[in-house]
């Protein structure tokens, strides 16, 4: 099924320009519309956090605020995205006035809402083809709101942009593949993208490896989807397969990484490290997760 609408969740920062090039050349390249969301906090949400001992008058100046704070910075949000429509050249209008049977092409709209960013992206992305977060910095938790709220909460998929946009998306796909459940829920959102691919590689480890199907059945059954894919086994950098499947695609020349997310516990990636937080951090090509 072809990728025909996109959402992206936006807050600023480099990290969310080069998220927002990077949908936008998705959004290009699969002639799909994009959303663009811009979530800012809600005034109500605030005087629950003001604590004891301040004065209604107090609360009411907090929330004052936090409104005009929030009206603000949403503005800077819509002209950022109707600059970079703009020099992309991305008409921006409303998807759901598109005759049917009209030629589908590239298109955007923005939407600002008051709420809570991860309620919110999660309801959105239910009914989005593909969401697309920024990249999250080292320092950061291991994967944003953002991503965990579609990784648990939509049953979508979600792509995780690279700190600096790509010139090409899907030419070259990398699958990571365990043999777990999460998986097999990435190679159904990446087929689209394999059936366009030049070139596509299984990495597999022993160290990778669940309970499950082995790579050389996936590869079996990618081509009776008339899908040439090589296994390539790898190996961990210094006991960490994280670094590992990132080495491996780098080698392999690949614009994008397909793999299950959180086949253990957020709090044990969180206490003890894993796959997917490594790959979430320290990532410099688009990657497609889903659980």
């Amino acid at each position: 099924m072809a990728i025909r609408k996109l959402l992206l969740p936006v807050s600023g920062g480099a990290a969310g320009e080069a998220a927002l090039e990077t949908a936008l050349r998705i959004a290009r390249d699969w002639a799909a519309h994009l959303l663009v969301l811009h979530v800012r906090v809600d005034s109500r949400d605030v005087a629950p956090l003001a604590g004891e001992g301040l004065s209604g008058g107090m609360i009411e100046d907090m929330m004052a605020a936090t409104e005009t704070e929030g009206l603000s910075r949403a503005q800077a949000m819509r002209a950022l995205f109707e600059g970079a429509m703009a020099k992309a050249g991305v008409p921006i209008g409303d998807p759901n006035a598109v005759a049917s049977g009209t030629p589908h092409s590239a298109s955007a709209s923005f939407a600002a809402v008051a709420g809570r960013e991860e309620e919110l992206v999660a309801q959105q992305a239910r009914l989005a083809d593909l969401t697309v977060v920024a990249h999250a910095a080292a320092t950061d938790l291991p994967s944003s709101e953002a991503l965990n709220a579609v990784l648990f909460d939509s049953g979508r998929p979600v792509l995780v942009a690279p700190p600096v946009a790509p010139a090409q998306i899907g030419r070259r796909i990398c699958v990571a593949w365990n043999g777990t459940a999460e998986s097999a829920s990435a190679v159904t959102a990446v087929l689209p993208w394999l059936a366009r691919a030049e070139a596509v590689r299984i990495l597999t480890a022993d160290d990778y490896q669940r309970p499950g199907p082995p790579a050389t059945d996936l590869a079996a059954y990618l081509a009776l989807h008339d899908i040439t894919a090589e296994v390539t086994p790898f190996k961990p950098v210094e006991r960490d397969v994280g670094a590992g499947l990132l080495r491996a695609a780098s080698e392999f020349g690949a614009d994008l990484l397909a793999m299950g997310a959180y086949s253990h516990s957020r709090l044990r990636q969180l206490l003890l490290g894993g796959v997917t937080r490594h790959v979430v951090e320290h990532a410099s090509l688009p990657v497609l997760m889903n659980r």
